[in-house]
């Protein structure tokens, strides 16, 4: 039995009015975080999320001292508009909310990309800020025969995300046949005119939406890196030998590409990503919070980057290319860090306490 005085947090996840009424510290995928912290002296309940109850998720927020929310930006059909307002009134009174939706308007969205091209992370990228702007610059960008990754703002699990390349070497025109594949597991690579496809863009330009427009790496092939950090310090690896976009092999059908496989886990102390790791931590991460204006205490408690292999540099090294980073759902994550999430959740928890009475 926890003391009064324990550090009270909640965990908050989407569901139904069913989940919610039958949830537990131990029947969801959080079982293993809620038994960290529970080991570490907090108190910490699950919150099941939904925006037809969320008025009740309000009041309940309002008495903890901190919030962990996994809830992706699209999440069942609906957007985070209700569920952002919801957090930021709840970190109005004193809350630590982790990820806050001001820094994920911040780091946890594909503009990023764009804010930090300059960045040793960085790659030849653009942003349209509408429709009007996509079909003005985009076409000439495919003129040159390379494939090029268009992105929209806010999505996750591929959604919205597409390998765009032009079918010859001709002047790109509206009529121009493109090829074109979905990064949402399941899709195909398709060849269709670029008006047809710039027309399926336009929802993602609704509500102020914006695209991203990046290189494609050609080195995809050999794998993608993610690293998990506990705010400013990497504490796990995941690593992807096929993922979104890959590409197909020679000579095959388009319905042939091979699918996302399973990302293995691994400690941060993994030999093969210390390079990796030591530039995100003592360089790339630094000039990221000082670009967007983040001191290390309003990182996210969980947070991650993905990278895919750039190329090689003059000397033969690895160079490695930001492909996003993802706070608003973190999850899976390695088991290693658990117990440093654990740890900072109650630490910020305990330091928004320390000021709210």
């Amino acid at each position: 039995m926890q003391q009064a005085s324990a550090i009270k947090l909640a965990i908050v996840y989407p569901g139904d009015a069913e989940a919610r009424k039958n949830a537990t510290a131990d029947n969801n995928r959080f079982a293993p975080l809620f038994a960290a912290l529970t080991a570490l002296g907090a108190w910490a309940e699950p919150v099941v999320y939904h925006p037809d109850f969320a008025a009740s998720v309000y009041q309940q927020l309002l008495q903890v001292d901190g919030v962990l929310v996994w809830v992706n930006p699209i999440q069942d059909g609906h957007d985070r508009t209700v569920l952002d307002a919801l957090l930021r009134k709840v970190a109005d009174t004193g809350v630590f909310v982790s990820t806050h939706p001001d820094i994920i308007l911040k780091m946890g969205t594909k503009e990023v990309l764009f804010q930090t091209r300059h960045l040793g992370w960085g790659t030849d990228t653009y942003l349209y800020s509408s429709l009007t702007e996509l079909r003005a610059q985009f076409p000439s960008r495919l003129a040159g025969g390379e494939a090029r990754v268009l992105k929209q703002n806010r999505g996750h699990s591929g959604i919205g995300v597409w390998k765009v390349q032009a079918v010859g070497n001709e002047p790109v025109t509206d009529e121009t046949r493109i090829r074109v594949r979905h990064a949402e597991r399941g899709s195909v690579e398709q060849t269709i005119s670029l008006k047809a496809f710039l027309s399926q863009c336009e929802p993602y330009f609704d509500n102020g939406g914006k695209m991203i427009d990046q290189t494609y790496q050609t080195r995809l092939a050999e794998g993608m890196v993610r690293c998990y950090l506990v705010h400013n310090r990497v504490a796990g690896f995941g690593h992807q030998a096929i993922n979104a976009l890959y590409p197909v092999p020679e000579g095959a059908a388009p319905e042939e590409a091979p699918q996302p496989g399973p990302r293995l886990y691994h400690p941060s102390d993994l030999a093969d990503f210390q390079g990796l790791k030591n530039k995100l931590e003592e360089t790339w991460l630094p000039e990221l919070q000082a670009l967007v204006g983040i001191p290390t205490e309003r990182l996210p408690v969980l947070w991650d980057a993905d990278f895919l292999l750039g190329p090689k540099d003059e000397a033969g090294n690895d160079t490695y290319v930001l492909c996003e980073i993802n706070v608003s759902s973190v999850a899976p994550y390695p088991d290693s860090a658990t117990p440093l999430l654990a740890r900072a959740a109650i630490a910020a928890a305990q330091s928004a306490r320390s000021h709210r009475f």
